[in-house]
């Protein structure tokens, strides 16, 4: 059988002529695609591709049109990267594309710690490049958002997924409250965040991962990478964990930008954490359903909690100043140890230990990776062992969904926030919003 390195070297002898393969290793991030670093002919290279056929079935649009819009942008003058090649049936490889290798930082925890200082203005201007490629220049196959019938389907995904996390429900009414009008499309990234971007010393590298790219609402784009959860523990500076909206939004029109509607900006704010939310559950989906058996997915599965945490501290405006100043009930007692054999939860961290002691420290790029999943997947049981925290509240969701109970009802904002602390304790007890959640409820 024709090893994936020896497959790899037929390609690139294809795309780029003659040179031999060194440096092949596989790089740790990415949620959804697997990418490769190489280097072929003296030059970086990396391959970004879809695990499966399968992954990519549902999807509106493939790696044929991701790549041309790549493409589009690079022409654009947009820091996107050059692609070389698109994987063909006649590769083996399955489905993705070849881009020159870049090379910046593109771990936000290292970005955030010492931004470059043109970073915020980078990211405005480059988004506003973006939003101004020209609609003929863009795919066919790159779909158009319509923002009512999208919200429907989130709504109906709720509603698969057992439609019984009364927070989601507030999410989703709220949002249907306050559906904007239609807006002339551009083309959207979809995922124009920290974590997708690149940067050096001199500021914006690159910008990645164009898999959910459509036409839609410039305020989606400008929304995404301002909720909490991308600005990795920056709660005090709103635009992507940088610096001030207001500097943000200059810096976009400033670049040619269309003119930012605050209310609209909220309102994809709110729609994107919901959609995350949503996200995180479908993992979980797709690791049930066996199409695809990561320890990642189940972790990220339990990531819904921080959106939940992020969605009540979104709306909780809504609610009457009483409510907003009410009490906190107390959370569920934490359950004794038993003194005689092994609990499921003394189990349970034992097998974390050992992963800990013997597993990761030999472990090596993704393996090691996926050493610390495991460990965070073993740690989120620990302490649901504990307490036996759940979410799930149909009748109450079904309440807030329909309409017929809102923020106004005495004591449900103090509930949903008990709630969500406690569920993201046990979730993502770093999680650097639920420290200030816990210090603005006095929870």
């Amino acid at each position: 059988m024709t090893s994936f390195s020896e497959l790899l070297s037929s390609l690139m002898a294809r795309v780029s002529g003659v040179g031999v393969l060194s440096g092949l290793s596989r790089l740790s991030g990415g949620a959804n695609m697997e990418s490769f670093a190489f280097d072929w002919a003296g030059s970086g290279y990396v391959l970004r591709r879809a695990p499966s056929a399968a992954y990519m079935a549902d999807r509106p649009f493939g790696h044929v049109d991701e790549a041309a819009l790549v493409r589009a942008a690079f022409d654009a003058g947009v820091k996107a990267p050059e692609v070389v090649g698109v994987l063909e049936d006649g590769d083996g490889l399955g489905t993705g594309y070849v881009m020159r290798r870049v090379m910046a930082e593109v771990s936000p925890a290292k970005i955030l710690a010492d931004p470059p200082p043109s970073l915020l203005a980078d990211l405005g201007r480059e988004l506003a490049r973006i939003h101004a490629i020209p609609m003929d220049r863009v795919p066919d196959a790159i779909p158009l958002m319509d923002t009512g019938a999208a919200l429907a389907e989130l709504r109906s995904r709720f509603l698969s997924y057992g439609g019984d996390r009364p927070v989601i429900a507030l999410a989703i009414k709220w949002c249907e409250d306050h559906l904007p009008e239609a807006a002339p499309p551009v083309l959207v990234h979809g995922d124009y965040r920290m974590g997708n971007v690149m940067v050096d010393s001199e500021g914006l590298a690159a910008v990645l991962d164009w898999e959910l790219a459509h036409r839609g609402d410039a305020h989606e784009d400008l929304a995404f990478g301002c909720m909490t959860v991308w600005r990795f523990g920056q709660l005090d500076k709103p635009a992507f964990g940088v610096g001030s909206l207001d500097d943000y939004f200059a810096a976009y029109e400033a670049a040619g930008g269309s003119p930012v509607d605050r209310d609209r900006f909220r309102f994809w704010l709110v729609y994107r954490t919901l959609w995350w939310a949503l996200g995180c559950l479908q993992m979980g989906q797709m690791w049930r359903s066996g199409a695809d058996k990561t320890v990642e997915r189940v972790v990220i599965g339990r990531r819904t909690a921080e959106q939940e945490l992020d969605l009540v501290r979104l709306l909780e405006a809504e609610a009457p100043e009483a409510e907003q100043a009410a009490a906190l009930p107390p959370s569920k007692p934490v359950v004794p140890e038993p003194a005689g054999e092994p609990t499921n939860r003394e189990i349970v961290e034992a097998v974390r230990d050992w992963i800990e002691g013997s597993i990761k420290p030999g472990a090596q790029g993704h393996a090691k990776f996926e050493a610390v999943v495991a460990m965070n997947a073993l740690g989120i049981v620990l302490r649901d062992l504990d307490v036996g925290v759940r979410a799930e509240d149909a009748a109450l969701a079904d309440a807030l969904l329909s309409g017929t109970a809102t923020l106004a009802e005495p004591g449900l904002l103090a509930k949903l926030r008990r709630a969500v602390l406690d569920k993201c304790a046990v979730d993502s007890p770093k999680y650097a919003a639920l420290a200030a959640a816990r210090a603005d409820w006095r929870g």
